[in-house]
């Protein structure tokens, strides 16, 4: 309760490829990294790391950090992915922690009695809540990956939840733009609001119900959250709110171990996240189409509209293909090869836009800012990208009493209705239908790529934008960027629908503009700046370690040390 342009750095233009030496991976950080989304939780992670903890011990510190600091973007009652890497081999895995449909849940969920989506039912209140991730994932880190027992790596956000911290402009806005969905509940409203009222700056926030639940974790495990009086709580609490969860949704929830999509361009080596992310296929998909131009020459505005056609096709593919592997037959090496690219390439004109109604149809009948993401690096090399969502400000907007958990709202990341578009504009398809159990597809996009000597960490929230600002900061990345170029350069967007350009101020000159309204693509230019990327990016060859968090945010990006 209260109490840089990346056009002027050379955008895709080919460069040798460097193979690291085997001495190279000899070689250790000269220090930890670690960049958040929020001071407080960058602090508890290099809290854990001086206490002894590996880099997987400080995930779990920042994750229940910012669900304590950051409750509009993440969180104990969201999901995300975490793309994990041993320092020791070098090996790379994706933990999923993606929240799954109640067992409830069913295609015509959020649609009246002729067809019509209900739009607000999948984004506000208990009904618009997925069975939470990010519980499981915290046991998972710390019992498989980490060094330091789970209490350990809590009790800084423990303690934050207990004591509070000062409510800044941030959160203030946040709670303002999901004030109606806020009061609407009184446990969410006695936490974040005054006598039903947005909070001043400077006042602190003390939230005792979810001090209580991390507790439980840091006791039982997940078990403290998915069984007993919590879980008890979030079920009585959702289903008297109109919501379907059971018992035994929260019982059943486990994280999945998953391979990571790997691939290259132009001599950068990718791994990013899988299905049910379409994260790393997007990113190799529209790489492997840049692939097929030569670019060499070509103007920036002519660079630019070959990767926007790119994008478009990847996000149409994305439309109709991806959805939770566990459910659909997900057609991962076909979307990821160079002869589909070389195909899709084909139709794609260097003088001309393509319409994206022109494409073949998505999803016939038979997903914001609101995220978070950190990156870790420990001394060892061991490496951690993670992004969590809840999804909207907020979420549901929803916390069941007694429990002082903020619910999500990823059931609108499902497909309510083939075509109809989400609370991001993205459309969806029959892969992505809502189904019993069935984790909702997702745009988040934690990645790792490799570049001659250089390493890099990062990864972003932004709905349906996170895959292209991903996609820019490993082009810039590649073009010698350091992080905070990364974090830093001016964004643009294309999504298939809706079809346009998307930018930030900046990142098209009004020039640029012109020469791709004469290509036939329509921009705009969008009134605030988007994302929040976090990155670490380490030099193999000297051992130096940079770290950015993105200026558009509060995040902070700070080096740790031996002992």
């Amino acid at each position: 309760m209260l109490k840089s342009n990346i056009v002027k750095r050379g955008l895709l233009m080919g460069v040798l490829f460097v193979v690291a030496s085997p001495a190279l991976a000899a070689v250790k950080p000269a220090q930890a990294a670690v960049a958040t989304a929020h001071p407080l939780a960058t602090q508890a992670a290099l809290q854990v790391l001086e206490a002894g903890g590996n880099a997987f011990d400080a995930a779990v510190a920042a994750t229940a950090a910012l669900a304590v600091v950051e409750p509009y973007g993440s969180g104990l009652g969201g999901g995300g992915f975490y793309l994990l890497r041993s320092g020791k081999d070098g090996s790379t895995m994706m933990l999923d922690a993606r929240e799954k449909a109640p067992l409830a849940a069913h295609p015509q969920l959020y649609l009246d009695a002729q067809g019509e989506v209900l739009k607000r039912k999948a984004m506000d209140g208990a009904l618009a809540a997925g069975i939470p991730g990010i519980p499981a994932a915290l046991q998972y880190l710390a019992d498989k990956r980490g060094k330091l027992a789970l209490d350990k790596s809590l009790a800084p956000a423990i303690g934050l939840a207990e004591q509070g911290f000062e409510v800044g402009d941030k959160i203030i806005k946040m709670l303002g733009f999901r004030l109606s969905v806020i009061q609407a509940s009184p446990s969410a409203a006695d936490i974040f609001l005054n006598k039903g009222e947005l909070p001043k700056a400077g006042e602190i926030l003390v939230q005792a119900d979810l001090a209580k639940t991390l507790r439980a974790i840091s006791e039982r495990g997940a078990k403290g959250f998915y069984q007993g009086d919590v879980a008890e709580a979030l079920v009585a609490g959702v289903q008297s709110a109109g919501g379907i969860w059971s018992a035994e949704d929260l019982k059943a929830y486990s994280v999945v171990e998953r391979s990571p999509i790997e691939g290259g361009y132009q001599g950068m080596r990718i791994t990013s996240a899988a299905p049910p992310s379409s994260g790393g296929m997007a990113l190799l998909q529209i790489l492997n189409t840049l692939s097929e131009f030569e670019l060499e020459g070509l103007s920036p505005q002519q660079r630019i509209h070959l990767l926007v056609e790119s994008m478009r096709r990847a996000y149409r593919d994305r439309a109709e293909h991806l959805g939770d592997p566990d459910f659909v037959v997900v057609p991962v090496e076909k979307l990821t090869s160079p002869l589909y690219a070389a195909g899709l390439a084909a139709g794609i004109r260097k003088d001309r836009a393509t319409l994206s109604s022109h494409l073949p149809g998505v999803g016939q009948p038979v997903q914001g800012e609101d995220t978070t993401h950190f990156s870790i690096i420990d001394k060892d090399g061991n490496m951690v990208a993670a992004t969590l969502s809840i999804n909207y400000p907020f979420g549901s907007g929803f916390v069941s009493p007694g429990t002082g958990v903020v619910l999500n709202d990823e059931m609108d990341d499902f497909a309510a209705k083939p075509n109809t578009p989400n609370g991001y504009g993205l459309v969806g398809g029959e892969a992505n239908k809502i189904e019993p159990g069935k984790r909702m597809l997702s745009s988040m996009s934690p990645t790792i790529i490799e570049y001659g000597d250089r390493i890099a960490v990062l990864g972003t929230p932004g709905g349906s934008r996170i895959i292209t600002m991903v996609l820019l900061a490993m082009l810039d990345f590649r073009a010698g960027g350091d992080a905070a170029s990364m974090v830093g350069l001016p964004r643009f967007h294309h999504q298939f629908l809706p079809d346009y350009i998307q930018f930030e101020k900046g990142a098209l000159d009004r020039d640029m503009q012109l020469e791709l309204q004469l290509l036939g693509h329509e921009v705009k230019e969008l009134s605030r700046q988007y994302g929040n990327m976090q990155a670490v990016v380490w030099d193999q060859a000297t051992g130096k370690v940079d770290a950015a968090s993105d200026p558009r945010g509060l995040g902070k990006a700070d080096l740790g040390s031996y002992k």
